[in-house]
C-alpha cells in the first residue's frame, strides 16, 4: 500500500529562509482541505503575469507565520529531500459557509490531511486524521495569546478550535513526531468556486448516494459535479458507511483521486483566461503558512508537485479503533500508527500490515465512487444532481 520514493532535492521548505513578521490566521473560517493539496498543484502552473495580474494575485494571499508561533518546541527538521504539509479545513458555519449545516459557534478541524511529499516528488503519501479522534492536545496558545492546558481525552478537531493553525500544527506534530514543513487550508466556499472555475468533476458512483443534510441524491452511474454538489459529497456522512466521520473520509479520499485526475484533463495551460480564473479563485480560497504567501514561493511549490497523477498517490486513514467508553469516538492504534509515522519520517512507503486492524479501512464508503479513469460500467445519464447547497 505504500509508494516508493525517488531522489531529489527539497522544494519550498529550505531551511534558513528568511521570515516574515508574525501574522494573525484570517478569521475568515474555512473547511473542505480535502482538495487543497491537489488545488495547489494546479496554481499559477504556468507562471504569473506582470503588472497588475501580479499584484492582484499576490494580494489575495494572506499567510500565518506557524513558525514564529510554535518557536523551537518542535520535532527535528530531517532534511532527507521529502516535505510534510498539514492541509486542514474548519466545520465553522459562519458568513458565506452558513448555508451547509447550519451556523456553528467557533471553528473546528473538519477535515485534516498530512501530505507527505516523497523525495523527487514522484510520489506521495496521503493520512487522514479522524477529526472525531480522541487524543492528548498539547499546551497551546490561543487566538488572545493566552495559554491554554494540556488536556486529555479530547476530539483532534478542538486543537483548532482553541488555537488555530498554530495548535492544530503543534498536536500534529506531537502525535507523528514528524515537522510540518507548511499549513495550507482552504474554505467552503473557496472549495465550490475551485471545481466550478475546473468545470466540474467527474465520478462514477457505483451505489447510490443520497443524503438529505447535503441535499444530495445521486444514482449510479457517471455524473459531472460543480462545486455545490462536489462539496455536498465530500460532507456526506450519515448515508454511506457506517454513518461515522470514517466513512466520510473514505468518500473525501475517492473524491480526491477524482479531483487529481480531472485536473489533468482540464487543460488549464491551453487557455490564459481560465488559468487566471483558476489561480485567482484558488489565491482567495486558501490560506497558507508565511513562507508560501507570495506568489513566487506558492509558484515554486507548486511547480514540484507538477509530475503528480492520481495513481501516485497512497491515501490512508490513521490507524484508530472505536473508544470503548464512547463509540462515537475513535482512539489511535498506537503500534500501528507508529508504523505509519516512521515511514513517512523515514521517507518509506507505508506497509500495509500497518493498516490491517484499522477500523478507518474497513469500510465500503471508499468504493461508492471512482474517478473517470477507474470506471468500468458505461456512461449514465446524470441523474438527479442536487447541490448541497438548496
Amino acid at each position: 500500500m505504500g509508494e516508493h520514493s525517488s531522489s531529489g532535492g527539497r522544494i519550498g521548505g529550505s531551511r534558513g529562509r528568511r521570515r516574515k513578521a508574525p501574522a494573525p490566521a484570517r478569521r475568515g473560517r474555512r473547511a473542505g482541505a480535502v482538495a487543497t493539496w491537489s488545488l495547489v498543484g494546479l496554481l499559477l502552473v504556468g507562471g504569473a503575469g506582470a503588472g497588475y495580474v501580479y499584484l492582484k494575485l499576490d494580494g489575495n494571499l494572506d499567510g500565518v507565520d506557524i513558525n514564529a508561533r510554535l518557536g523551537t518546541d518542535r520535532p527535528d527538521d530531517i532534511d532527507n529531500g521529502s516535505l510534510d504539509i498539514l492541509l486542514l479545513g474548519s466545520d465553522s458555519r459562519d458568513g458565506a459557509n452558513s448555508a451547509y449545516g447550519g451556523r456553528e459557534e467557533g471553528a473546528r478541524a473538519d477535515t485534516a490531511m498530512v501530505v507527505h511529499l516523497h523525495e523527487g516528488r514522484k510520489k506521495a503519501s496521503v493520512v487522514s486524521i479522524p477529526r472525531d479522534t480522541l487524543i492528548t492536545r498539547p499546551e497551546c496558545q490561543n487566538r488572545e495569546d493566552r495559554t491554554v492546558p494540556e488536556q486529555h481525552r479530547v476530539m483532534f478537531n478542538t486543537a483548532y478550535e482553541v488555537g488555530g493553525p498554530a495548535c492544530a500544527v503543534k498536536t500534529v506534530e506531537r502525535m507523528s513526531g514528524i515537522r510540518m514543513d507548511h499549513y495550507i487550508e482552504v474554505d467552503f466556499t473557496g472549495f465550490k468556486k475551485l471545481i466550478d472555475a475546473l468545470g466540474g468533476v467527474e465520478i462514477t458512483t457505483n451505489q447510490p448516494i443520497k443524503d438529505s443534510k447535503s441535499h444530495l441524491n445521486l444514482e449510479p452511474g457517471t455524473h459531472t459535479l460543480n462545486g455545490e454538489q462536489s462539496l455536498g459529497l465530500v460532507r456526506t456522512r450519515k448515508s454511506v458507511g457506517d454513518g461515522s466521520d470514517l466513512g466520510r473520509i473514505q468518500l473525501q479520499q475517492a473524491f480526491m483521486k477524482a479531483f487529481i485526475a480531472q485536473v489533468k484533463e482540464v487543460g488549464v495551460l491551453t487557455s490564459p483566461t481560465k488559468l487566471l480564473d483558476i489561480a485567482d479563485t484558488a489565491t482567495q480560497a486558501i490560506t497558507p503558512d508565511s513562507e508560501l504567501d507570495s506568489i513566487p514561493e506558492l509558484t515554486g511549490f507548486a511547480r514540484g508537485m507538477g509530475g503528480l497523477d492520481a495513481k501516485d498517490v497512497n491515501m490512508v486513514t490513521m490507524p484508530v479503533e472505536y473508544d470503548p467508553i464512547d463509540p462515537n469516538r475513535v482512539i489511535p492504534l498506537p503500534s500501528a500508527a507508529q508504523q505509519v509515522w516512521n515511514a513517512l519520517r523515514q521517507d518509506r512507503p507505508i506497509p500495509a500490515s500497518a493498516l490491517k486492524d484499522s477500523a478507518g479501512d474497513k469500510g465500503v464508503a471508499g468504493s461508492m465512487v471512482g474517478e473517470k479513469a477507474a470506471r468500468t460500467e458505461p456512461r449514465a445519464g446524470s441523474g438527479d444532481t442536487t447541490g448541497s447547497g438548496e
